[in-house]
């Protein structure tokens, strides 16, 4: 396969790539990012219409901007009419409800933010990501209260909650038991600077490749893209891949098969938007 990269777009990818596996995701962190109006977006597209033209290309995204602050109801309504059926957005929760002291005491911001708009985005809401900062070290009582205030339903639909851990405290076999007890997934974070443990603890699976180079033009070299399809795959079949760092044995293979979402994220963020388009290219395979 040729290597693909953000000049070679095609407004069928999204469709193509949604057929080809319905239940694996592929995405960049937000789509405001003025490198790309140089080797992503078509030359004299509009900034309003970007978000439009990338979710034909990619088929998720995750917003980070939700992190520092919430959005109004129109806002994710407007994100909702500008993307395809079948898109989803992935929300950064905010980090006024991750970052405090004691984690039992956010449940004003987890209902602020969900309870405020969210449902505006209707079946592009995807995932939530609760992003623990490093240095926000386990302590069993309080992530289980925390855990225990996120909302299960949004006007009848259930929500998916995932949980981004960056301190190694939460390598634990307890930490295991606490988040799969909730059916929290957490992300995989392939990165050096944070604790990496592809364990399941949820019903889907989430992760967020840091390691894009601005030398390669697809971000990640052909073989580590391959990697990645194929790992996307064993989890989609219900599977576990066996060439990732781990805190206790994988389970045996489940019959049911589950969702996906690989976002790239950081490294060389210019590269993001070719990365994910090589990765749903070889998802088509």
């Amino acid at each position: 396969m040729s290597p693909r990269t953000s000049k070679d777009a095609s407004p069928d990818l999204f469709e193509a790539a949604s057929r080809a596996h319905p239940y694996i995701r592929a995405g960049t962190g937000g789509w405001t990012y003025v490198p790309w109006r140089k080797n992503f977006y078509p030359a004299g597209l509009v900034q309003r219409r970007e978000l439009e033209y990338a979710s034909r290309q990619l088929t998720a995204i995750e917003v980070n901007g939700t992190y520092y602050g919430a959005q109004k109801p129109a806002v994710y309504a407007s994100w909702r009419e500008q993307t395809p059926e079948g898109f989803v957005f992935s929300l950064k929760a905010p980090r006024y409800a991750t970052e405090r002291t004691e984690l039992s005491g956010a449940g004003k911001t987890i209902k602020d933010f969900v309870f405020s708009g969210l449902a505006e985005l209707g079946d592009r809401l995807g995932p939530i990501n609760w992003q623990f900062a490093q240095g926000k070290r386990f302590e069993r009582d309080d992530f289980a209260a925390f855990l225990d205030l996120l909302p299960r339903e949004l006007d009848g639909t259930p929500l998916r909650h995932v949980l981004e851990v960056r301190d190694d405290s939460f390598m634990s076999e307890a930490y295991l038991e606490l988040a799969r007890g909730h059916r929290c997934p957490t992300v995989f974070t392939d990165s050096p600077k944070y604790p990496s443990f592809a364990d399941l603890t949820g019903d889907f699976v989430y992760a967020r490749l840091m390691r894009s180079e601005s030398a390669v033009a697809t971000g990640y070299a052909a073989d580590a893209l391959d990697a990645w399809a194929r790992r996307a795959r064993v989890w989609a079949e219900g599977g576990e891949p066996d060439d990732l760092p781990r805190i206790a044995p994988a389970a045996k293979k489940g019959s049911a098969e589950r969702d996906v979402f690989i976002y790239i994220i950081n490294g060389a963020k210019e590269r993001a938007p070719a990365a994910a388009m090589a990765l749903l290219d070889r998802l088509q395979d």
